[in-house]
């Protein structure tokens, strides 16, 4: 994937590491849209940061996905990129009935919503030159952490898909990148105030990302050092200890 000159769309754009991105794929001389269900929030997003524009839009609701895409393929018909970045991360107590609902909400945000994006951008981009989808799984797909069963699920099913998604575009000429990120310091689950180290810094992870992204631009799989341990635990026979690991640090 080209790091300049693109035009971009981010689903769940308007923080975290959806919102670093959109910052770095800014000022690295692209133009990038963010699309997230708070109008305020977007406006606010676009005065601080010229060069990036607010869409509303909501990955959980089907018809707000489908007004997205036609409203920005007629305002940036020059779009070349979507970026799947939407999610939500909860705990959950599988031992009472309770959780579902919460386990129904994360379904439908990080999978369906990533699906239903795909599907709607999936015949527009395959017109475009230079065209991508990113999307965003987890180290967490690959080693799951005990607090957040759903979240686990709907990343290792994102990373599934995402494997078939570039096998079925292969010929297509969009490229297909799976971002996996590792613990990152964002208030996703409330990282942002973890102190003891197992959160990698927002800049960091950001400008690790860049590095591979301007240095690698054909890899498919775009992972820091520090996920690795989880991306490839079962391939080096770590999984149980890992899976251990991380169940007892939280």
């Amino acid at each position: 994937m080209k790091t300049t000159g693109n035009t971009i769309l981010i689903t769940g754009g308007t923080s975290g590491l959806g919102l670093g991105l959109a910052q770095r794929f800014a000022a690295a001389g692209n133009t990038v849209v963010v699309a997230g269900r708070r109008t305020a929030l977007l406006a606010e997003i676009e005065a601080e940061n010229p060069g990036i524009t607010g869409l509303e839009m909501d990955v959980a609701v089907p018809a707000s996905i489908q007004n997205g895409f036609e409203t920005i393929t007629a305002s940036h018909p020059d779009l070349n990129v979507v970026i799947t970045m939407a999610g939500i991360m909860q705990p959950e107590d599988l031992t009472t009935a309770g959780f579902l609902e919460t386990a129904e909400a994360t379904i439908t945000t990080n999978l369906l919503g990533t699906i239903r994006t795909v599907a709607a951008f999936t015949e527009f981009l395959q017109g475009r030159p230079d065209a991508a989808f990113m999307t965003v799984s987890s180290g967490l797909a690959f080693v799951p952490l005990a607090m957040t069963p759903t979240y686990n699920a709907t990343k290792a099913a994102v990373h599934s898909f995402t494997e078939i998604l570039r096998l079925q575009l292969a010929e297509s000429g969009v490229e297909v990148l799976e971002l996996i990120p590792p613990a990152v310091a964002t208030t996703l689950l409330g990282q942002d105030e973890d102190t003891s180290g197992r959160a990698m810094p927002v800049d960091e992870y950001l400008d690790e990302v860049f590095e591979i992204l301007s240095t690698r631009p054909d890899e498919k799989q775009v992972m820091v050092e520090r996920v690795k341990m989880l991306r490839f635990a079962e391939v080096d026979g770590a999984y149980d200890r890992v899976l251990h690991m991380l169940a007892g640090s939280h």
